[in-house]
């Protein structure tokens, strides 16, 4: 009988050089390492962090004084609403209560696009955000408000207050969900001829409106993109193309969508 061949000590290898050269593109968790079978306290740690940051952004409450001074400092007049929903919590189980407008709210004329602010998911990705882009595209598009804060609002909202208000059309500013990497995600629904019973298919969204996704200048240049192709075309949604050609940011060199 051969004798027993020697055991080899398993052979430690570093992270491959890819994964961590792709850390500087990305937040996402890469290559975190191990300790036995877990991961590195440092690691353990920050992915707590993360996901009480997350659990925070989707209980926070928008503080709309303020965001009517940010609008105001932009130039724009604003006016607050809520949906059916009387607090936080009833948001978070009744969906649907989120996207009805609460009785009893008058709302001013607005035969242009209506820009609704809502918390959604992430009440500090309305406050932090919101204000900054509709600054770039309302004086662009030659309007200066009514903006409508709804508190506790999901994007179906908008159609509610928009056909209030008799508007053309409605661009929805809202908290998306915060995930462990962006707890600060804002996204923008537009859509055509709104009127409660309007489906997702009937909108365009832009999203990861954020410092580290995408930047609030290239966002607005999108949705001003989007709003002079929904005039022309009458539509939105899947019938709306995003076929914005790319360009090139001079200062940055690299390539915005």
């Amino acid at each position: 009988m051969p004798p027993p061949r020697p055991v080899q000590p398993p052979v430690l290898l570093p992270p491959p050089v890819l994964w961590r050269d792709l850390r500087r593109f990305t937040p996402a968790r890469l290559a975190l390492g191990r300790v036995g079978h877990g991961l590195p306290t440092a690691a353990h740690l920050d992915f707590q962090a993360a996901h009480a940051a997350a659990r925070d952004a989707v209980h926070a409450a928008l503080d709309a004084p303020r965001l009517c001074a940010d609008l105001a400092a932009a130039g724009l007049s604003s006016v607050t609403v809520r949906s059916a929903c009387p607090d936080r919590r009833t948001y978070l189980l009744r969906p649907d209560l989120g996207r009805r407008l609460a009785d009893h709210q008058p709302l001013p004329p607005c035969p242009a696009i209506a820009f609704v602010v809502s918390d959604g998911l992430s009440a500090t990705a309305a406050q932090r955000h919101a204000a900054p882009l509709l600054g770039l595209v309302m004086p662009a598009l030659g309007q200066s408000g009514p903006v409508v804060i709804a508190r506790q609002g999901r994007v179906a909202l908008g159609d509610a207050i928009a056909a209030a208000m008799g508007a053309e059309a409605v661009a929805v500013l809202i908290g998306e969900r915060p995930g462990l990497s962006a707890p600060d995600s804002l996204g923008v629904y537009l859509t055509w001829a709104p009127r409660p019973g309007r489906t997702d298919a009937e909108r365009n969204c832009i999203s990861n409106i954020r410092p580290e996704g995408l930047a609030i200048p290239a966002a607005a240049d999108k949705l001003l993109w989007l709003i002079a192709r929904m005039r022309r075309l009458r539509v939105t949604g899947i019938a709306l193309k995003d076929e914005q050609p790319a360009r090139v940011d001079e200062e940055r060199k690299d390539v915005l969508f």
